[in-house]
């Protein structure tokens, strides 16, 4: 499946159903009913909003009153340092669940970038927790996803706190290659919708130590490099390199 198709956005007479999508798995628990299903098209989501490359779909300090689940395209959530530097949180792709951070406080705590163009299906909150008393799975599959992303967070921290340079490059290769094959597309080939100054940014490394450790690997024989056109050539040599860390 070719991760660079951008399908079209949907014109208001066609209905949005997520019992038909291809990412329904993703981003809906299992096992739903044909009935659980009808009431998921009927009361769920009504809108699919575009997002133009650079566009933000929020803001930090936003009022918070809908999730974003992500039709196609690519995200990053930024916060604003005290250096006035943007500080990347987090990459979302298709089948994730944007705009969590609100929950707690009612207002977004960071920005949501489109990195190329987007579309992503509004959920407002209120009709999701109106369903949920009616599918209590819905519920417990937000809690989840939830959790997720707490636990992803923790696993940033560890690659800052106790990673070396060729680690947390090697760890962010390895989990965008298990998103992207559990989304049905190619692991071995990677186009990068963000920069590597982006991911500096996000693995707590400079743009120059980023360049130098892709050419690194490339010299290994781990990747091969074309601009921000990543062909992985030994995943297990990738992962070995991450499992040394872990000794």
């Amino acid at each position: 499946m070719d991760q660079s198709v951008f399908r079209p956005l949907h014109i208001a007479s066609c209905q949005i159903a997520c019992s038909s999508c291809n990412l329904r798995e993703i981003c809906l628990p299992s096992g739903l009913t044909r009935s659980e299903l009808a009431m998921v098209d009927e009361r769920l989501v009504s809108v699919r909003r575009k997002v133009v490359k650079g566009d933000y779909l929020y803001r930090a300090g936003d009022p918070f009153q809908s999730l974003y689940a992500v039709w196609t395209g690519f995200f990053k959530t930024c916060v604003n340092s005290k250096e006035g530097r943007d500080q990347v949180t987090g990459f979302q792709m298709s089948g994730e669940l944007m705009g969590l951070d609100g929950i707690g406080s009612k207002r977004h705590e960071v920005d949501a970038i489109a990195l190329e163009d987007s579309q992503v299906c509004v959920i407002p909150f209120e009709d999701l927790e109106a369903l949920s008393h009616d599918i209590a799975s819905l519920q417990h599959h937000v809690h989840k996803m939830m959790s997720r992303e707490i636990v992803r967070n923790h696993g940033v921290l560890l690659q800052l706190g106790s990673m070396l340079a060729d680690e947390r490059v090697a760890a962010f290769l390895l989990n965008l290659i298990y998103r992207l094959e559990a989304r049905g597309f190619s692991g071995s080939s990677i186009v990068l919708r963000m920069s590597r100054e982006e991911i500096g940014s996000f693995l707590g490394l400079k743009l120059e130590t980023v360049s130098r450790t892709f050419s690194k690997f490339q010299a290994e024989g781990l990747l091969s490099v074309h601009s921000r056109q990543i062909e992985v050539t030994d995943a297990a040599g990738l992962q070995m390199r991450l499992d040394s860390a872990n000794c």
